[in-house]
């Protein structure tokens, strides 16, 4: 694991008190809303992409963020940038691969 990642996981699973309440709070809001965007304009597969990305991006940040939207706008951008860096997707449709 990257040290980076050590770093954050360390501080997702050794925390607690109040703050740490309210971060996870604030991720599973800034997580749930960016799933919800994401199915909404590009279905569940995608969904689930894009929430193992903004979780990744999670991992490899140096420390968690802040108690406001805008301290989680980084992880948003990051994994949406991901998202879309990635190969289309491909479908199976009668035996003919094709692009969704």
């Amino acid at each position: 694991m990257h040290e980076t990642q050590t770093r954050v996981v360390d501080e997702l699973t050794n925390s607690d008190g109040p703050t740490f309440a309210k971060l996870m709070t604030m991720a599973e809001r800034e997580l749930g809303a960016f799933i919800s965007a994401v199915t909404e304009l590009f279905g569940s597969e995608q969904a689930r992409l894009a929430a193992e990305e903004w979780l990744d991006e999670l991992l490899l940040m140096e420390a968690l963020p802040g108690l406001t939207s805008r301290d989680w706008r980084s992880i948003r951008i990051a994994s949406s940038a991901r998202l879309l860096a990635a190969p289309e997707p491909q479908k199976e449709t009668h035996g003919k691969r094709i692009s969704e």
